[in-house]
């Protein structure tokens, strides 16, 4: 991901100098295994430690690369320049490449998981400080982009937050799944190393031994990492399209914070466009983007193949970097977003009162009138409105029909906003519980 869409925390997982240090721990904690089994000498394992402060040359790894073609070769080659040939020769007893890049690989993962858990954890915050701020704020709720009936801008802001709560905890289960490791040597028999080694490891580096592996730790579950990964960004653009939708100039019922000194457009002095949701839309793109490599990573020939390493260099960083990125972003937008409840009134009435229709035609039908004809009724005067101009309630009740089966009590009754609003409580309570 390019530094632009990036931030530090996230990135430092995925720096080489941060894999290596893995690879090393990896390696040394297995010489630790090995030697209390009696496999290596102890002393050797005890001399592996000796690197333990070393800052791995990622330059000259990447020298030995280039001879050897295989990049745990060179690690090794380059440790053994920091041990010693002869204390190092025990280093990856048993073991076989997967066991280091797979075992790796889950822990980055691991910490990526964490540092996105604390990033809903702060977009969870900021929505739920919005919707209890607006909870009461009336809006027109849409369906196909039309005016419905009422809703609230808490409402709003807790539906989002509902959907981020599930984010976040599909994202646990993500970080659960993805939490196992392998130490079982070239197609994960256990032959050259006792599952022990593989225990003492997993349990250092904070994972759990993985079931059973083939040479590989099964790509299903990264498959899953992925998609939850993919969930996420949809719902972060789900949020982004609402704002950018509220920020359309007929609309403005909120906008980006526009900061000082900020610039809309090069071209028109005037504008003020909402580019950090319409980068969100993006970033969201990008992450969904890695979902279906992913999936066909599940599919290796026999115990192993290499078709999914070079795509999982690639959208690991990719993905986390990326969603790490839009969750900070999006939080943000959240914290600092104008409201304009004015505007939200202004735009519900431009229609003058057809959102009441459905109570219309419900008192209709329980006063005795057929649906068919009900309908019939509230739509015919509907119609006025959209076409003319014309204000809902007065047609309503200039309407000899609809005053034959409703008392003009009755109708201007059905045009009280409280009616909409009346379970706001009930939903908040669902959603935020007691708080």
């Amino acid at each position: 991901m390019i530094p632009r869409y990036a931030r530090p925390e996230m990135t430092a997982i995925w720096d080489p100098a941060t894999k290596f240090r893995i690879w090393y721990e990896i390696e040394a904690h297995a010489c630790d295994a090995q030697a209390a089994l009696g496999v290596i000498p102890k002393e050797n394992a005890e001399a592996v430690w000796k690197a333990k402060d070393v800052v791995f040359d990622v330059d000259r790894i990447d020298e030995i690369e280039a001879v050897t073609k295989h990049d745990v070769i060179a690690f090794l080659t380059h440790l053994a320049e920091h041990v010693g040939s002869d204390q190092a020769r025990f280093v990856h007893q048993g073991m076989t490449s997967s066991d280091v890049l797979d075992t790796c690989l889950n822990v980055q993962l691991m910490r990526a998981a964490d540092l996105l858990i604390a990033d809903m954890d702060k977009l969870l915050a900021a929505l739920k400080r919005r919707a209890f701020e607006h909870k009461d704020t009336v809006r027109i709720g849409r369906s196909h982009g039309i005016h419905a009936e009422p809703t609230t801008m808490g409402l709003t802001f807790a539906r989002f937050y509902a959907e981020m709560e599930r984010g976040r905890r599909r994202l646990l289960a993500a970080r659960e799944e993805i939490a196992t490791g392998a130490i079982s040597g070239a197609v994960g028999t256990f032959a050259n190393i006792d599952p022990s080694v593989e225990e003492h490891v997993c349990k250092q580096m904070g994972l759990v031994p993985e079931t059973i592996s083939t040479q590989v730790i099964p790509r299903d579950r990264h498959a899953m990492f992925f998609a939850t990964l993919g969930v996420i960004a949809s719902s972060i653009e789900n949020v982004a399209i609402e704002i950018r939708h509220m920020q359309r100039t007929e609309v403005l019922e909120a906008e980006e914070f526009f900061s000082k000194g900020q610039k809309g457009s090069s071209a028109m002095p005037h504008k003020r466009n909402p580019v950090l949701t319409e980068n969100l839309t993006g970033l969201a793109r990008l992450v969904r983007m890695t979902v279906v490599p992913a999936m066909e990573n599940v599919a290796l020939w026999h115990e192993r193949d290499i078709s999914h390493s070079s795509v999982e260099r690639g959208i690991a960083p990719d993905a986390t970097v990326a969603l790490d990125f839009a969750l900070n972003r999006l939080a943000g937008v959240i914290d600092k977003l104008v409201i304009y409840p004015e505007n939200m009134l202004a735009n519900m009435n431009k229609f003058k009162g057809l959102v009441m229709s459905q109570r219309v035609l419900l008192a209709l039908t329980q006063a005795g009138v057929s649906r068919e004809d009900a309908y019939r009724l509230v739509q015919r005067n509907a119609m006025k409105v959209w076409e003319a101009g014309k204000d809902f309630k007065e047609e309503l009740l200039a309407d000899a029909e609809v005053t034959a089966a409703l008392s003009p009590a009755e109708i201007e009754e059905k045009f009280d906003l409280g009616y909409h609003t009346k379970h706001v409580d009930t939903l908040f309570k669902r959603v935020f519980g007691e708080s």
